[in-house]
């Protein structure tokens, strides 16, 4: 069976270099706030070329998420706008703060919020925009930061499937107020476990990140507000620091997968991703869409082939927010998610599998 994500391969490609840098943190048994961290946050920084005080690993990208919504502390009357077609947690962080949440469909050729319904959702009451950079498609940030000049509205770049993307040589995550990340282990960047990320450059917010991941603390046993526990531990930083060298690398190689995926799947009945004018997709998922997408679900599970749906209930129509989002309809964000098929996507996927997934899609 070939699988959606192949870590095993990855791990073993990169074996001596992980076992060594887990088995330092082992012999120095410093589990918890150690050097692997510090020096992980650091080389995060340079490669966001961002200052180092900017960046604030977490325990999960949903984390980051949930303090970026605490630091900026919106009202309970205000609103918070997101995507209905993403994982839940980049609209469930929203709903803690007793925020409104405004969804706003997509656009269905690239998945990603339609922007010209969002200027037109925007009101007096908004105090949060969270874009999504949905299976590692670039959100256009610098169109939204037009719509919203002059106005109190923070912008939370969701991040976690698109590590490394960029939008005209800036990376995603550094074009809001925050950027938040997700180190699950089958995203881009994954470490062995949970863990997140925050960048914040704006000091205000930044300060109470700090506080706010460390049960709101700065100095030791002095506690200035109320917080959380949400740390990464010694041992996932020591492994992110070994495969973030190797990031570039790996979505260099997926985008190389996704080009012979489009040049080989044929089948007029498939629609195939797109990249946006602006994007530089990083293809955390390879999302094809299909009238029958049941069926061809099945059929490749039938022939060796995994696949996926991401996502089959959007978020407006999870039962959590049945009464709150009762009347509201948006059309290709239900009707994409009844088509949306994703094919096994990796840096180590072989030219060989990649062409017997395309044929059996063109048989199909």
């Amino acid at each position: 069976m070939i699988p959606m994500v192949d870590l095993k391969t990855q791990y073993e490609l990169l074996k001596s270099d992980i076992n060594e840098a887990i088995n330092e943190v082992l012999v120095s048994t410093r589990f918890i706030q150690g050097p692997n961290v510090k020096q992980f946050e650091k080389e995060i920084a340079d490669y966001f070329s961002v200052d180092s005080k900017s960046i604030f690993s977490v325990g999960s990208g949903t984390d980051a998420l949930h303090l970026s919504l605490f630091a900026l502390s919106p009202c309970p009357d205000e609103e918070i706008i997101t995507t209905p077609f993403s994982f839940i947690s980049s609209a469930w962080p929203a709903s803690y703060t007793n925020c409104k949440l405004v969804f706003v469909d997509i656009d269905p050729n690239t998945f990603n919020i339609d922007l010209q319904l969002l200027e037109k959702a925007i009101s007096k009451k908004t105090r949060a925009i969270i874009p999504v950079h949905l299976f590692g498609q670039t959100v256009d940030i610098p169109q939204i930061k037009e719509m919203i000049a002059g106005k109190q509205i923070a912008i939370i770049e969701d991040c976690a499937q698109a590590f490394g993307a960029e939008i005209k040589d800036k990376k995603v995550g550094t074009f809001g107020d925050f950027g938040c990340f997700s180190f699950f282990p089958s995203k881009n960047l994954g470490a062995y476990g949970d863990g997140g990320l925050i960048i914040s450059n704006n000091s205000e917010y930044s300060e109470k990140i700090s506080m706010l991941r460390n049960h709101g603390s700065i100095r030791r046993y002095h506690h200035d507000i109320i917080g959380f526990n949400s740390r990464l531990d010694e041992i996932q930083a020591a492994i992110l620091r070994v495969k973030l060298q190797h990031i570039d690398r790996f979505n260099h190689l997926r985008k190389n997968v996704a080009a012979q995926y489009n040049l080989q799947i044929k089948n007029s009945n498939v629609t195939l991703p797109v990249n946006g004018d602006h994007c530089d997709h990083v293809f955390h998922q390879y999302t094809i869409l299909n009238n029958n997408r049941d069926e061809l679900q099945s059929y490749l599970h039938e022939n060796g082939v995994s696949s996926a749906i991401y996502y089959p209930i959007p978020i407006h129509k999870q039962s959590v927010y049945k009464s709150s989002q009762a009347n509201t309809t948006l059309r290709y964000a239900e009707e994409i998610a009844t088509k949306c098929l994703s094919l096994p996507i990796y840096p180590e996927l072989g030219v060989d599998e990649i062409k017997y997934i395309a044929n059996l899609i063109n048989k199909f």
